[in-house]
């Protein structure tokens, strides 16, 4: 496993690092969710990502039954806040009393004191930026979060992030979650020439466009029984990249990765890693041989020519 600085600090994380989303706590039970865990450590994979939104703190338990039989100091742990925990008015959003509620009760369910990272789940228009980095800012002095992060900011409002960051003297964001695979290239427009020149680091969720650059879904064939795809709590994400066109795609993509002696899975995170930018690839599983797998892209290099047949492939319409 090879590793990469995390934006402009000097934490390291993992090439690939490993997700809870729609897995620990709804397809993932307490024995697989152990054993992921055990494979991810003995892998080098040193990042865990989950979210208080995740199965309403359920992923964030099951994390927390496991997590805490290896040194502190081994992993680095992110979660995040923004999303409905709750009916009442005051329980969503990035307020201060949202937030402070919530990474109190996250830290409660990872059984931990502090998380490396904290992302502001999504941009909250109805709360003024310094009021929520004013409060991530007293966790960092609290000691109970380390690094500033948010996910799926558009490139505007990260700069203004910044920009109130440094009004105020406040940490400033170091980290961004979005999406971004080889079927969803929104941050090349704005997010990532933003985040480059303010030192920030992507790490991107559904590189693997939800499983469909994994080869398991093919034209004219029928849904694999048991996937996700077939999962109604869980299809809607995924139904997006399923279209006639992707799985075209698919089919050359695959004959590319075939080729270079490798799965499509590894073509796919060794193609969002060739960005500097890219600290760590997330990606989740249900099968210790799916991470497994999804490791091995770890440190890959993809040669100019294959990156230049993809990208001929990826513009077709």
């Amino acid at each position: 496993m090879k590793y990469r600085k995390l934006g402009s600090t000097g934490l390291k994380v993992s090439e690939i690092s490993f997700g809870s989303w729609m897995t620990y706590g709804h397809t993932v039970g307490e024995d697989i969710g152990a054993k992921l865990i055990d494979k991810a450590f003995e892998l080098g994979i040193n990042f865990i990502d989950t979210a208080n939104v995740y199965e309403r703190g359920e992923a964030e338990k099951m994390l927390g039954d496991v997590l805490p039989k290896y040194p502190r100091e081994s992993y680095v742990l992110a979660t995040k806040a923004f999303w409905p925990m709750g009916d009442g008015p005051n329980d969503r959003g990035l307020s201060r009393k949202h937030v402070t509620e919530q990474l109190n009760a996250s830290l409660k369910r990872l059984k931990q004191d502090y998380v490396d990272i904290f992302y502001c789940h999504r941009y909250d228009p109805e709360t003024p930026l310094h009021e929520t980095l004013r409060t991530i800012e007293d966790f960092v002095r609290q000691g109970k979060v380390l690094y500033v992060g948010v996910s799926e900011w558009t490139g505007a409002q990260i700069q203004e992030a910044m920009q109130v960051a440094d009004k105020y003297l406040l940490d400033r964001i170091v980290v961004n979650q979005p999406q971004y695979n080889m079927f969803y290239r929104n941050i090349e427009s704005d997010v990532l020439p933003v985040s480059e020149k303010n030192g920030i680091s992507q790490v991107v969720f559904s590189p693997l466009a939800q499983g469909a650059l994994t080869g398991k879904y093919r034209l004219g064939q029928q849904l694999p029984q048991g996937s996700r795809a077939t999962d109604p709590k869980t299809n809607m994400w995924i139904k997006g990249f399923l279209t006639e066109s992707h799985l075209r795609k698919v089919d050359q993509l695959d004959g590319i990765a075939k080729e270079l002696g490798m799965s499509l899975s590894s073509l796919a995170l060794a193609w969002i890693l060739r960005h500097d930018s890219v600290a760590s690839a997330l990606v989740g599983a249900t099968k210790v041989s799916q991470l497994e797998e999804n490791a091995k892209a770890s440190g890959v290099v993809l040669p100019q020519e294959a990156l230049d047949r993809i990208e001929e492939i990826l513009v077709q319409p």
